[in-house]
């Protein structure tokens, strides 16, 4: 089988949808299933700096990755997603659709212009589309009447929450089936023998909440002693976060954006992850990131995370209470038989429900009845 994987963004800059595609690509390759992936990409030159202010991966994308254009920054859902608006990645698309032959297409945010729509619009094949998004999705309310007619070119349908096929059903009601985010789980993780560092994974977006965090880590500092580590976000950005909100960056390292190898390594080498989001969080991706590296989480108590953490993987505070951020973070790091507990409670918890193995297993069985 041959599939096709559609992402709406751009390689060249994370986010958890950019990940987690390509994280499916591989676990389908695993089982023998050859992929594309189709997605814009912003290679460097002046143009890319014109365009993109923030940092991103501007290299060259791997060999199964078909680049169909550039991409353009789009306020959505509280969030800063570079989309792909080019008219021309339309030809790009129909061309790649052409030449590939997939047997089955997976769409992810299939309702996003252009290249979600323009596959719908085009492809002749079974199609499949994961929902992630969470929140009221406003811009829904002017594409509908444009587009929204081709949702039923929709073999099935996958949310990756409850949250998120809700508000999918919102505006798109139909059967969904909920097949969660997987994560990349490391063959070894040890809970202990972690350095003295704590660790925020993100964008520097207001709902990712880093401003709670860096409000919060002068007092983390003075009672832990610990330094901070910062990744995904602008170094750029994070600097003029920190300048406005008066905040020394004594204890901090800003490392921009990392590739899987170096984000893994940051995991098995902090003892905590912070995740202050703010909301509109449909799934955790990044505490479950943290879960697979036996690293405990101390996140925000909004919905998007309460169904991801437990118990055992981790302690939640207020969101945006950078008070109870403060206390929960240096309460853990006090207690290092309890947070290396929760570490491999988290690791456990990782592994029994988000490995990608079983996920891309349940991915081809709904391909399996799509083609059907």
């Amino acid at each position: 089988m041959k599939v096709g994987i559609v992402v709406p963004y751009s390689w060249s800059f994370w986010g958890a949808v950019v990940e987690h595609a390509e994280l499916q690509a591989a676990a389908l390759q695993r089982l023998g299933v050859e992929t594309r992936t189709i997605m814009g990409n912003d290679p460097p030159g002046s143009f890319t700096r014109v365009l993109h202010p923030r940092l991103g991966r501007h290299g060259h994308p791997p060999p199964d990755v078909i680049p169909v254009g550039r991409s353009v920054i789009v306020p959505a859902n509280g969030s800063l997603p570079n989309i792909v608006l080019s008219p021309r990645s339309v030809g790009n698309i129909r061309r790649a659709l052409q030449r590939e032959r997939f047997d089955v297409l997976h769409l992810h945010e299939p309702m996003t212009p252009a290249i979600c729509i323009a596959t719908l619009a085009l492809a002749r094949v079974p199609m499949v589309a994961t929902f992630h998004a969470n929140g009221d999705l406003g811009w829904m309310k002017a594409g509908m009447p444009l587009w929204g007619f081709l949702i039923d070119r929709l073999d099935a349908r996958i949310a990756v929450s409850p949250h998120a096929r809700a508000t999918a059903e919102r505006w798109l009601p139909g059967e969904y089936h909920v097949v969660p985010n997987g994560v990349l789980i490391p063959d070894r993780a040890d809970a202990g023998g972690r350095q003295d560092r704590i660790l925020f994974v993100g964008r520097q977006e207001p709902r990712k909440g880093l401003h709670v965090l860096l409000r919060a880590w002068p007092e983390i500092r003075r009672r832990s002693g610990l330094r901070l580590r910062i990744a995904g976000a602008d170094p750029l950005a994070v600097r003029l976060l920190l300048t406005r909100e008066r905040v020394s960056d004594e204890g901090i390292d800003i490392l921009g954006f990392l590739p899987q190898e170096e984000l893994t390594a940051e995991l098995l080498a902090a003892k905590l992850l912070i995740a202050p989001s703010l909301g509109g969080e449909s799934f955790g991706m990044v505490l479950t990131r943290a879960f697979a590296s036996a690293t405990p989480v101390v996140a925000s108590d909004i919905p998007g995370y309460r169904e991801v953490m437990t118990p055992e993987a981790g302690v939640a505070f207020p969101a945006g209470d950078e008070r109870a951020l403060a206390d929960a973070v240096v309460a853990l790091l006090e207690d290092e038989p309890r947070r290396q507990a929760l570490g491999e409670g988290a690791r456990q918890l990782a592994v029994e429900r988000y490995s990608w193995d079983d996920i891309a297993r349940r991915l081809l069985e709904i391909y399996e009845r799509a083609a059907a």
